[in-house]
């Protein structure tokens, strides 16, 4: 992932609820898992950077739900 995309995925995750200060390291994580899940199961890139953004934009939303602050990411 360049700077550049990394810069727009950390940004997608300030959107969806991540902290700004942990979204860099996040969207460093998510580049890692994405290309884990694509070689595993046989899909773009993209399509499991979607899936993971989509896990990551639930798992804020239910804990916005519960009135809990995020203590870990999934």
């Amino acid at each position: 992932m360049t700077v550049d995309q990394t810069a727009r995925v950390a940004a997608a995750l300030v959107a969806l609820g991540c902290p700004a200060d942990k979204a860099p390291e996040m969207a460093a994580q998510l580049d890692k898992r994405a290309r884990q899940l694509a070689a595993e199961k046989h899909r773009s890139y993209e399509e499991a950077l979607v899936h993971l953004l989509n896990l990551m934009r639930q798992g804020w939303a239910a804990q916005e739900r519960s009135g809990q602050s995020p203590t870990h990411y999934a």
